[in-house]
């Protein structure tokens, strides 16, 4: 078992404040996105065992089936399936969906054969892999999710009582539910931008005066003034958190983190399709054949089980679970027949002879034998070998 040491990312829509709360930290007062804990390529987590600290990519490298087991190699390759996050939005993530692995398979293929440099601002495809994730809010959290139905969309739109986007409601109203979607979809991303910014100006004043509903737009607006993913945004569900609740997010979901902390879990990939709320490329052609057009409610998980509670979800990549232990409770083996990584949310656990404070993790190599025990809540992230 390792403590790991951890790289925090500064994306500019971070929480100043949310991470370094958590780690009972003074902030730094700039962007505190997202801690990574795992072997992504991009930020690996290090290790120390004597010898001074070493990337996990590199300690996975060089014996694969010591570290991740011969049966998670033999599912996954050599490498580890998965990336923890914490993640702390201050402001609005990327509207954005994922591929599923045969349209990532095909379209970094594409790429490659065309030449794209892997880091092109309008490359979609970083990897041959597919990202489906899973985010645990640990405090209350808001983000968009899913198409609504489209009779809804064209009320919630409606209700705005602006004339530029009346067309849009029409249209969901008279058509079926997969082509509604498309076409205003596409009519919102490829309008004419100087129309749009005015159209998604006078949305902002609407929303900010009815207020319930059209208040999570109306916050949009402050963030990306202008931006057309602010109309497309309207077309999805909004939904809430509260500590403990999850989402998973599968292939062709759209969807945004809007604000609040939690656990992250995902496929370790970088394959991001944007439909908005972004400065950067979003090409809209690609998302059209990622995105799956059709209304899809958010389902809210709550963790199963007794001793360990499961967010369950249907791919292999991941399995997210946590432990809430109150004082007085006994000491529990973990199992030890897949690789882990174990994250203290709260109170101060404890790992064998290791002790833990929130923020904290560990890794753990397949086959060890690790006895969690004290008080506080650790998430553990596994796979499903």
């Amino acid at each position: 078992m390792d403590r790991l040491t951890n790289t925090i990312r500064p994306y500019a829509w971070g929480s100043t404040t949310d991470i370094p709360t958590l780690l009972g930290v003074e902030p730094t007062g700039e962007p505190q996105a997202e801690m990574w804990m795992g072997a992504h390529p991009g930020a690996p987590s290090r290790i120390d065992r004597g010898y001074g600290e070493t990337a996990l990519s590199d300690v996975i490298a060089a014996n694969p089936d010591g570290e991740l087991g011969a049966a998670t190699v033999a599912k996954f390759g050599p490498r580890l399936p998965f990336l923890l996050k914490l993640l702390a939005a201050g402001a609005p993530l990327s509207l954005q969906v994922h591929p599923d692995r045969a349209q990532a398979e095909a379209g970094f293929a594409d790429e490659e054969r065309r030449g794209i440099p892997i880091d092109a601002g309008h490359r979609n495809y970083k990897d041959p892999n597919h990202k489906p994730e899973m985010l645990c809010a640990l405090t209350p959290f808001e983000g968009l999710c899913g198409f609504r139905p489209p009779e809804q969309a064209a009320d919630l739109i409606e209700g705005l009582g602006i004339g530029s986007l009346k067309p849009y409601a029409d249209v969901l109203r008279a058509h079926p539910e997969d082509a509604a979607l498309r076409e205003v979809l596409t009519a919102v991303l490829t309008a004419d931008r100087e129309q749009m910014a005015h159209t998604v100006t006078e949305t902002a004043a609407a929303a900010e005066r009815l207020g319930g509903p059209y208040a999570p737009y109306a916050a949009l607006v402050h963030d990306h003034p202008g931006d057309p993913g602010v109309i497309a945004a309207m077309l999805l569900n909004h939904f809430r958190l509260q500590p403990g609740e999850a989402v998973f997010l599968g292939a062709g979901v759209p969807h945004a983190y809007i604000r609040g902390l939690g656990v992250e879990l995902l496929a370790n990939s970088d394959n991001v399709l944007r439909a908005g709320l972004t400065p950067k490329h979003v090409d809209v052609p690609e998302l059209l054949k990622i995105v799956k057009l059709e209304p899809g409610d958010p389902h809210v998980l709550r963790p199963e089980g007794d001793g360990e509670e499961v967010y369950e979800s249907p791919i292999d990549e991941f399995r997210l679970s946590r432990f809430v232990l109150a004082p007085g409770a006994a000491s529990r083996l973990l199992p030890a027949d897949t690789p882990q990584i174990l994250l203290c949310t709260s109170g101060h656990p404890r790992l064998g002879e290791l002790t833990l404070a929130p923020g904290e993790s560990v890794w753990v190599r397949a086959g060890e034998k690790v006895e969690l025990s004290g008080t506080g809540t650790v998430f553990r992230a596994t796979v499903v070998a």
